[in-house]
């Protein structure tokens, strides 16, 4: 990578984040927002590995990375992020769970509803296989809490 004026282009922080630190994916509300599950973008990009959590402060960007263990690391796919970069990105259903599994306590209404999930970009019924394939009680529950959460909103319908 070479500083401006000779860089040609300025590579992708998705690719990026993929080489930082292997193994680890793009994960949590980074790839819900590349998959345009959430609204908002991120200004750091959040990965998880089976390695050690870090967070690195970069001129190309923030990066986090969080520890999964290695029976949770899978999930995501290779996609071409711009050019000919690649980053490895968990599918928007798991990067969901990842978000529940990552977070401390219950996961309640409030904070699905919070995170303002596109029906359109997310699969419910897998998010419950998934779940299921885990085995975590906790992300089983919360599966089932978004997937209401989702086909009430592909319905029409809105909670409050």
């Amino acid at each position: 990578m070479l500083a401006p004026p000779y860089a040609r282009a300025s590579p992708n922080v998705l690719a990026i984040a993929s080489q930082i630190r292997k193994p680890s994916y793009v994960s949590l509300q980074s790839a819900l927002s590349y998959h345009g599950a959430i609204p908002e973008s991120v200004p750091t990009v959040t990965c998880v590995t089976t390695g050690r959590p870090g967070r690195l402060e970069t001129p190309l960007g923030e990066f986090l990375y969080r520890h999964l263990r290695p029976r949770l690391f899978w999930g995501y796919r290779e996609v071409e992020v711009g050019g000919e970069e690649r980053a490895y990105v968990a599918l928007p259903e798991k990067a969901l769970l990842d978000l529940f599994h990552l977070t401390p306590g219950a996961i309640r209404s409030p904070f699905v509803q919070e995170l303002r999930l596109a029906p359109d970009a997310m699969d419910s019924q897998r998010l419950r296989q998934f779940a299921k394939r885990t085995a975590k009680p906790k992300l089983i529950r919360a599966a089932a809490l978004a997937s209401r959460v989702l086909d009430r909103e592909k319905g029409g319908e809105t909670l409050l």
